[in-house]
């Protein structure tokens, strides 16, 4: 069926049932009569040729074509939003808006230290940043949502996503640990690290495979009380002496000042790598080119 083009203040409405549960609240939310959120919701359903929400008892519910509807009006609403506020950001102040992903396997004191670089240009630079698992983000990346990730990783080979990954660096790890359970097992290491407690990113980690090869290698055995998806939760535990957990040894000071831990010891030829994934091959961000610049120099030594 040939459609006669999309009504987006119809798409609005509709929307805004579908968020609200019921045309009575919507109404009361635009300041409109329940006939006229009806009618549009009915003009929108011809324009499109199918039916959006169906009757269930006293509600609305939305069909399969809603459901697909409403994602694709999600992607929509929410970045014109995001345009009034870049535009309204640009008026007043000339602020540079700079939209983040960061993969919650992302080391959180690697993330600030990237992200600093960005807050230092002579330009006002506002940054937002959301925390999400990788394949997330490349779908909010995608549909520019972002305007670019952050993560441990490169794009898979053979995504059909139009997006690109940029090394930005690599760091040499080590152990850490409270001072007390540092000095506990820094004799002797690695030997020492036979039945010692460790903390570790889970195997959906990159870095996580290197350090487990590692251990392999130097035929210890450790004993890994737990495993973290979110890094930050890692470094939580660590902090309260739970544990030795991996960390980057340029970030040595700083990890010492954020949870207290010490060097145990460095595991050699593991490395972790960082990327900055952008839709571009080259980047035209003023605030991720700093970033990128800033990692190939001193971040991670």
């Amino acid at each position: 069926m040939k459609t006669t083009g999309l009504n987006f203040r119809h798409l609005y409405y509709f929307w805004v049932v579908a968020k609200e549960g019921s045309v009575t609240r919507a109404a009361e939310r635009l300041d409109v009569a329940i006939q006229t959120i009806s009618a549009q919701i009915a003009l929108l359903e011809q324009s499109v040729g199918k039916a959006l929400l169906a009757p269930q008892g006293r509600r609305l519910v939305l069909t399969e074509a809603g459901r697909i509807a409403l994602s694709y009006a999600d992607q929509i609403f929410l970045l014109g939003e995001q345009l009034q506020e870049v535009l309204t950001e640009t008026d007043i102040g000339k602020t540079m808006r700079l939209t983040v992903g960061l993969s919650d396997s992302l080391p959180k004191l690697t993330a600030s230290r990237l992200l600093e670089t960005a807050l230092k240009l002579p330009q006002k630079v506002k940054l937002v940043c959301h925390e999400d698992d990788f394949e997330s983000l490349l779908g909010d990346l995608s549909v520019h949502k972002l305007d670019v990730v952050l993560t441990d990783r490169p794009v898979p080979s053979g995504t059909t996503l139009r997006v690109f990954s940029h090394l930005l660096g690599e760091s040499d790890i080590s152990l850490f640990g409270l001072p007390a359970l540092a000095e506990q097992y820094r004799s002797g290491f690695p030997a020492s690290l036979k039945g010692a407690p460790v903390l570790l990113p889970t195997r959906n980690h990159a870095v996580r495979g290197r350090i487990d090869h590692w251990f392999e290698a130097h035929d210890v055995r450790p004993d890994v009380v737990g495993e973290f998806d979110d890094n930050a939760m890692l470094n939580t535990f660590g902090r309260h002496g739970l544990g030795l957990f991996p960390a980057s040894t340029a970030l040595a000071d700083a990890v010492q000042e954020e949870f207290g831990a010490v060097p145990v010891g460095e595991l050699t030829n593991v490395h972790e790598q960082f990327y900055a994934i952008s839709n571009e091959r080259k980047i035209k961000h003023p605030a991720i080119e700093a970033i990128l610049s800033a990692s190939h120099g001193s971040v991670f030594r």
